[in-house]
């Protein structure tokens, strides 16, 4: 999880980096905000299951 955390602070970084080179609508932009997208929906399924296994304990 911890992992996933680094991945998606890092493709944040790169976001603002790419949006400040490029502007906002840029294709390049467009692109790093997919791939932050999904990791973010990564972590969203991925606590998603660990709280289902709290509630079943």
């Amino acid at each position: 999880m911890n992992h996933l955390l680094i991945l998606i602070e890092q493709k944040r970084m790169e976001l603002v980096d790419t949006v400040a080179k490029t502007g906002l609508n840029s294709a390049a932009a467009m692109k790093v905000s997919r791939e932050l997208d999904t990791l973010l929906n990564a972590y969203q399924r991925e606590q998603g299951k660990q709280q289902k296994q709290s509630a079943s304990r």
